[in-house]
């Protein structure tokens, strides 16, 4: 059964942010779109190459009014400890929330049972809770925050223009489509 439109379920986690450990529920997500984007484990490889990726985009996703929460079932703590040794996740801005039970992986459908650990699974979610993107992927495929950042618009677009459509390789600025019976065919 597909996420896209359910709203995010009931959770409590805790992240660590901004020097502080702080407490979040679903009720964080709401009022203004969000990114939740689960990945396996700290202190891996693939891993902070795309956290490192979204960091470099964060200041542009803020520019659109998204929040970005990193997810993966480590603790805050060990949040905090990747934090502090590593230069690429340093220059994290965004929550990197701890999910050691698994209720938000599990929540979203993202858990490796017999592992415990996270696909690698993104979720952008409108100010009202409904998941309108999911994409998961094989965890040896990192993700693009371009490509993401692309989307969110196209979503962001979608929404504040009822009876649009974006096409593909669709970017701000570019045409879109109003289905239509005349278009039946002539795409």
């Amino acid at each position: 059964m597909s996420l896209i439109n359910t709203q995010i379920k009931p959770f409590k986690a805790t992240a660590y942010h901004a020097g502080k450990f702080v407490d979040l529920t679903e009720a964080s997500l709401k009022g203004k779109w969000s990114v939740v984007f689960f990945y396996p484990a700290d202190f891996t490889f693939v891993c902070p190459t795309e956290l490192g990726d979204l960091a470099d985009h964060y200041d542009t996703f803020k520019s659109l009014g998204v929040e970005i929460y990193g997810v993966s079932t480590d603790t805050h703590f060990t949040h905090k400890a990747w934090h502090d040794t590593s230069d690429t996740i340093k220059k994290i801005k965004y929550p990197l929330v701890g999910d050691p039970t698994g209720t938000l992986t599990r929540n979203f459908g993202v858990m490796i049972e017999e592992e415990g650990l996270a696909l690698r699974g993104t979720f952008v979610i409108n100010p009202e809770g409904q998941i309108k993107l999911m994409e998961v992927h094989d965890n040896g495929i990192g993700r693009d925050a371009s490509e993401l950042l692309r989307k969110v618009q196209a979503a962001q677009y979608v929404a504040s223009h009822p009876g649009e459509v974006c096409p593909a390789k669709w970017t701000p600025g570019a045409e879109t489509l109003a289905p239509s019976l005349d278009l039946v065919g002539k795409i």
